[in-house]
C-alpha cells in the first residue's frame, strides 16, 4: 500500500510537530512562569500587604456565647485557664478579655 505525496507530507509535518513538541514544552512553561506565575505572586503579594496595612488592631466586641470557651478541665501548664499560645490582646477567657497593660 503506498501513500500519496499529500498523504506522505502530512505524516512529516506531523512527525516533525510532533518531536519539536518536546523541545517547544520547556519554552513554552517558561514563557506562562514569566507571563503568568510571577505577576500571580505579585498580585497576592500585594494584596496579602494592603489587607495587613488595613488590619485593625482593635480588640473584637465580647459576646459570651455560651458554646465557646468551655473548659471542662484546667490546662496542665499555667494558671489552667490560658491556652498554650495565649495572647491577651486577641484570645478572651471565659469571662471575657484581660485588661491591657498599656
Amino acid at each position: 500500500m503506498s501513500l500519496s505525496p499529500a498523504a506522505l507530507a502530512a505524516r512529516r509535518v506531523f512527525a516533525a510537530a510532533s518531536h519539536s513538541s518536546h523541545e517547544g514544552g520547556a519554552r513554552t512553561w517558561k514563557i506562562l512562569t514569566i507571563v503568568l506565575a510571577f505577576p500571580g505572586v505579585a498580585v497576592c503579594m500585594a494584596n496579602a500587604y494592603m489587607k495587613m496595612q488595613a488590619h485593625s488592631h482593635e480588640q473584637p466586641e465580647f459576646v459570651p456565647y455560651p458554646h465557646l470557651r468551655i473548659r471542662t478541665k484546667r490546662f496542665p501548664w499555667g494558671d489552667g485557664n490560658h491556652s498554650l499560645f495565649h495572647n491577651t490582646h486577641t484570645n478572651a477567657l471565659p469571662d471575657g478579655y484581660e485588661s491591657s497593660h498599656h
